[in-house]
């Protein structure tokens, strides 16, 4: 079986296998991403909404794992996209981690009250000012990602990815149908959902078939589907893990029964300023 351990998002070769850091603070942060590193991932994921670049900039420095050798994702947060905020923001970033450019940058969330346009042109300056190796957004559904994705090529951009919760319990198919098309990576973030999932008795029974843990499996769902995976721990046992997916199977059967588990109440992340999701 060949493996695919890294996603292109048109000309972005993305990890498939990233660890994030969504409310990892201070040296809990700094440990954990280090520890990642070492462990064996190359993508790291974080925001300027969470308050950890500087964290997350140190914690790659420590690990001793050459820059160029890692894929850094960041976040503009919504409040911020208007097209000069967002390369303020951007700029901002930068500094906190203390690199010359992250190798993604992402909208990440869409802001009703500013015009999609405003943010679209921010982003792809932000790639032509060399801030960004690759630019991309999150949290957006079909019509605001077709949008997005025909407002950059107005300014000669394409995005590389699009970046939102996904776990078996959400139904993500359309969006992911919709990257796919644009030749765009889709990245999930809470990919275990919430922990109930490790628990559950479908994915509990395979991962004992499997010797393997609940978890694995779960990401092993996400890798079998071409899609980038994001999953945050502080625990160094934990974070090598979620790292160990690439030499075990899951056959038709074990991934449809996990897509099975699709339920129409499964979003766990939806803000009072979240989009019309799809699903």
């Amino acid at each position: 079986m060949t493996e695919t351990l890294i996603v292109d998002g048109n000309g972005a070769r993305i990890p498939a296998r990233g660890f994030g850091t969504f409310q990892l603070r201070d040296d809990v942060c700094r440990t954990a991403v280090r520890a990642a590193v070492e462990a064996g991932y190359r993508h790291v994921d974080t925001a300027a909404m969470y308050g950890n670049e500087v964290e997350v900039g140190e914690g790659v420095r420590d690990s001793g794992v050459a820059r160029e050798d890692l894929f850094i994702t960041t976040k503009v947060w919504t409040d911020n996209i208007a097209e000069e905020d967002l390369l303020v923001s951007a700029q901002a970033s930068l500094k906190r981690l203390e690199m010359k450019q992250v190798d993604l940058l992402l909208i990440h969330w869409p802001n009703r009250a500013i015009p999609l346009e405003s943010s679209i042109r921010g982003l792809c300056r932000a790639r032509k000012e060399g801030f960004a190796k690759y630019i991309g957004v999150s949290n957006f559904p079909v019509a605001l990602l077709e949008q997005a994705v025909r407002l950059a090529a107005g300014h000669g951009e394409k995005l590389a990815a699009n970046q939102c919760e996904y776990h078996p319990r959400l139904d993500q198919s359309k969006v992911i149908a919709a990257c796919k098309a644009h030749r765009m990576a889709f990245t999930s973030y809470s990919p275990l959902g919430r922990g109930d999932l490790v628990r559950n008795e479908t994915i509990a029974g395979m991962a004992q078939r499997l010797g393997r843990k609940p978890s694995q499996v779960i990401l092993r769902w996400h890798f079998q589907q071409g899609v980038v995976a994001i999953p945050r721990s502080s625990t160094p046992a934990h974070i090598a893990e979620n790292f160990d997916i690439a030499h075990f199977e899951l056959s038709d059967a074990d991934m449809a029964a996990i897509f099975a588990m699709r339920s129409s109440g499964g979003r766990i992340v939806s803000p009072a300023f979240a989009p019309d999701w799809d699903a």
